[in-house]
């Protein structure tokens, strides 16, 4: 409730946002401003106490939220759902504690699929639990999509998450790039089409960003994907980002679909154009992208984000990493600061090097009216949201009900079901007979497939091999660069030789995981049947293997047939191959009964 005091101010909920904006950064230090530029990561402990000595981090959230006045955070990790609620209502304790008491926004990387890289993504734990973003594209069911956004924006309300690290729009031209999991695949016209409905699913039911929203931060501009190598730009390998096809045009297609459905956050990536008009700098720190590309061209004027670690060095998992300076790793920590706010980035991901900042506006080099520019946006979003007013705190109890709910984990169970791809099914082998068979597996939990069938320990004992494998990858060294699944897309020819002789020893269905385009000719040649999988439960390929659901998912970008089609491709180019294995949009279905 609005007390007299309050009346005609910032706090008063009844004046437009715009007149509560000026209100406030009328009020605000230097140093209360600069906190608002920055956005770095938060742990917590499993009970839901704040950590005092949290690992991995050399700071405390009240040091952050107390002494540098920043008030966004990611979550790294979780616990249960009451746990990250008491955490995050102690979180907002600390900044009501503060001077003009500004709110905590909370951020997240996705944490609704399998994926567990603390770099991308987290796996579900206690949230429900869907198919990677690989597998709705897989099904390109727009509605599908809106309601996944909906139970996304549900939960992450019910634990005080406010902002979405995603979704990722980039496409995935580049079959060895290591993010290409967290895509809607290579093409754009069907990414357009499911980014338009994620962002209305975070929105809710008013349709535009509100108290009962999820505000998205659409990731990453202008179009990762195009790397060279198929490298990914988080290491200093993978800087490049090349256009050789002239496809610089065909990644944008997403954004502009995304800011016509009204994102109000862009994150742009940490590479560096290579043979484009644009200055040869990483995309955080280029204004021809950033402002002339994306602010004057198309017209977005909402929040713009760096991705995380552009301005210090690093140690991540034990891996001292460089600060993701592409282009200008000569210059100083405060030159690159002045860089990214000239070039019209609003907020530094990954820092909390506010000092910095601070130092540029009291000096001259950054203006005041620059950074209330930046402040200013940064607030609008708090107060849109609803942070100042009834949103700031949430209920340990309901978040208990509704974060991994019946009904939300059956819709996440059905989808991984649905997004299933049917690549090849010889002799109509699939549905297998509910009659028991003896099945053979590897890969799969013994004790799911006994629910199905009589599982044997050998394969000359079997009616049918059932085997999960994976997208080959080359391991990198490294505590946090391991987690990064990238190079060759083939098996290497020990594991291909020992995967060919169970396929020729007894029909297989073999499930594979795509969280990169394989190459596997072989295994697709030698297979009794072949299933893409982006996520899915043990339990739920036993379903559609045996016929209690149906696999309904179409291939979001082509399976080449080689590696060296691979090399030849084009970075920026879709679909590439002449002659792939298995073109984009291909799925089979099951015989009508």
């Amino acid at each position: 409730m609005t007390t007299p005091a309050d009346a005609g101010t910032y706090r008063d909920p009844n004046l437009p946002v715009e007149r509560r904006v000026t209100d406030l950064l009328a009020r605000m230090t230097v140093e209360e401003k600069v906190g608002l530029l920055f956005q770095t990561v938060l742990t917590m402990n499993t009970d839901g106490s704040l950590a005092d000595a949290p690992d991995m981090l050399p700071y405390t959230a009240g040091e952050l939220v107390g002494q540098q006045q920043m008030n966004h955070f990611n979550l790294l990790g979780g616990a249960g759902p009451r746990q990250i609620a008491e955490w995050h209502n102690r979180l907002q304790v600390l900044a009501a504690d503060t001077r003009l008491g500004i709110p905590v926004t909370l951020s997240s990387d996705p944490r609704h699929a399998f994926t567990d890289n603390p770099g991308t993504a987290m796996r579900a734990g206690a949230f429900s639990q869907w198919p990677e973003t690989l597998g709705l594209a897989a099904l390109d069911d727009p509605e599908l999509m809106r309601e996944y956004a909906d139970v996304v924006r549900r939960e992450y309300l019910a634990v005080g998450i406010r902002l979405a690290l995603h979704p990722q729009i980039d496409l995935a031209t580049e079959p060895r790039w290591a993010r290409v999991s967290g895509t809607f695949g290579e093409d754009a016209d069907l990414t357009s089409r499911l980014v338009t409905a994620y962002l209305e699913g975070l929105q809710g039911p008013d349709g535009h960003l509100g108290a009962d929203s999820v505000a998205a931060m659409v990731k990453h501009f202008p179009g990762a994907g195009p790397q060279k190598d198929g490298e990914d730009a988080h290491f200093v390998y993978g800087r490049e980002q090349v256009y050789p096809g002239g496809f610089f045009d065909y990644h944008l297609e997403p954004f502009k679909a995304a800011i016509a459905a009204g994102a109000t956050q862009i994150m742009p990536y940490y590479g560096m154009p290579v043979g484009t008009s644009y200055e040869e700098v990483g995309f955080g720190f280029n204004k021809g992208v950033i402002t002339g590309l994306l602010r004057e061209q198309l017209g977005f004027d909402g929040i713009v984000c760096t991705d995380w670690g552009l301005i210090t060095d690093d140690v991540i998992f034990g891996q001292p990493m460089p600060a993701r300076a592409w282009g200008v790793e000569h210059l100083t920590p405060l030159e690159r600061a002045a860089k990214v706010l000239d070039a019209g980035a609003d907020q530094f991901g990954g820092e909390w090097c506010t000092d910095l900042v601070v130092e540029l506006v009291r000096s001259g080099r950054i203006t005041a009216a620059r950074l209330d520019q930046s402040a200013g946006r940064l607030l609008t979003e708090k107060f849109r949201l609803g942070l100042f007013d009834d949103r700031r705190y949430v209920n340990p109890d309901e978040a208990e009900e509704v974060v991994g709910s019946r009904r939300f984990r059956a819709l996440g169970d059905a989808a991984q079901r649905r997004s299933l791809t049917l690549l090849k099914n010889d002799a109509g082998l699939l549905p297998l007979s509910d009659d028991r068979p003896k099945v053979y597996v590897r890969g799969v939990a013994a004790d799911v497939a006994a629910q199905y069938g009589e599982v044997v320990d050998d394969p000359a004992q079997a009616d049918v091999a059932v085997l999960r494998l994976s997208t080959p990858y080359e391991p990198r060294p490294g505590g946090f660069e391991a987690f990064f699944h990238a190079g060759r897309l083939d098996f290497p020819a020990d594991q291909l030789a020992a995967i060919q002789a169970l396929l020729n020893a007894v029909p297989t269905v073999v499930a594979l995981h795509l969280d990169r385009p394989a190459v596997i000719p072989e295994i697709a040649e030698d297979a009794a049947a072949l299933l893409g999988v982006y996520g899915a439960s043990d339990a739920a390929l036993f379903d559609v293997l045996f016929g209690h659901a149906t696999p309904q998912g179409r291939l979001p970008f082509q399976l080449p047939r080689s590696m060296t089609e691979v090399e030849k491709s084009l970075p920026d180019q879709p679909q590439q191959g002449p002659d792939p294995l298995f073109p984009l949009g291909f799925g089979l279905r099951y015989p009508p009964v």
